[in-house]
């Protein structure tokens, strides 16, 4: 019997991450390979998710979480080749892209005799739509809920009822009528699963093309930061980035690292515990408003 495959979209942001990870820890007993398709060299959100520097790492129930190396077929026969077989595999989307691309590569005849598309769930960001309604009118955001057999509302609190209720119409407007979240709530591993017929149908006949849309900034250093100095910076590239992650250090904090989350306006900073030393970021914005070589300037001056 061919393996389950879950494949998790949304746009920046959007807590994709967060979603998976809440998967992989629950007590449902199922073997997850979770395969991490994330936007740019550093891996953030895999390891994120590993709490390891590992291409492949042991979780809890037997599962194993994975970066996606080169092409996505390889990396699926590379978890299928394990002692373990999976008895689910998640699959997480870049939030730059448009999922319909890996939902053809998983119509692969060959692949389907081990491992099957059964559904799409989409992540959409309800404090993000709420406080940018253009967002929806997004060709790249309506082609990664046009993909979905399931949406869950993300980021729910702190916003109005009647906000959320608003969101929860405008998506079951666009033929989305399993929405989940609207509550606060995440929905049972089950429920996102059993859509086989509908995945393989084609998740949707719209296609976007964002390989070009957006500009991409990745950035290591050896060294600490000053953190007024990094605050002061974000503060002023804030305008032209969607999407910042990453691992710092501080020179007022030695011997410790941070993770480094910006999502639109929002931005979050915790300790970390994994391995690691120095910095290492990922900017992401609309390509014409961010201007790498000045921002990685900007960075180095801070590191140097």
């Amino acid at each position: 019997m061919s393996v389950p495959i879950l494949l998790v979209t949304g746009f920046l942001g959007a807590g994709k991450t967060t979603f998976i990870n809440g998967l992989l820890q629950a007590d449902h007993g199922l073997r997850i390979a979770a395969i991490v398709n994330d936007f740019g060299s550093i891996n953030i959100d895999a390891r994120l998710l590993e709490s390891a520097t590992d291409a492949v790492i042991g979780l809890k129930n037997g599962c194993i979480c994975c970066s996606l190396q080169g092409d996505l077929l390889r990396t699926l026969k590379q978890v299928m080749a394990g002692d373990a077989k999976p008895e689910l595999i998640v699959i997480e989307a870049s939030g730059v892209a448009d999922p319909r691309g890996i939902v053809d590569a998983l119509m692969d005849p060959v692949l389907w005799r081990a491992a099957r598309l059964d559904s799409v769930t989409c992540l959409v960001d309800a404090e993000d739509v709420t406080a940018n309604p253009e967002r929806m009118d997004d060709p790249l955001w309506q082609a990664q809920v046009a993909a979905a057999d399931v949406v869950q509302i993300s980021k729910t609190t702190g916003l109005a009822p009647d906000a959320v209720a608003a969101l929860t119409g405008r998506l079951a407007a666009l033929g989305k009528p399993r929405v989940f979240g609207a509550d606060g709530s995440r929905q049972e591993l089950t429920a996102l699963m059993g859509f086989a017929a509908a995945a393989s149908e084609g998740a949707g006949s719209m296609r976007v093309a964002a390989a070009d849309r957006f500009a991409v900034l990745e950035w290591r250093s050896d060294g600490a930061v000053p953190m007024a100095g990094f605050q002061d910076l974000i503060q002023a590239l804030s305008p032209a980035l969607l999407r910042a992650k990453g691992f710092l250090a501080f020179r007022e904090k030695p011997g410790r690292r941070f993770v480094f989350q910006l999502v639109g306006q929002r931005a979050t900073l915790a300790p970390h515990e994994g391995a690691g030393s120095g910095c290492e970021l990922v900017l992401i914005g609309e390509r014409g408003k961010l201007h790498v070589p000045a921002v990685r300037a900007a960075l180095e001056g801070l590191g140097g």
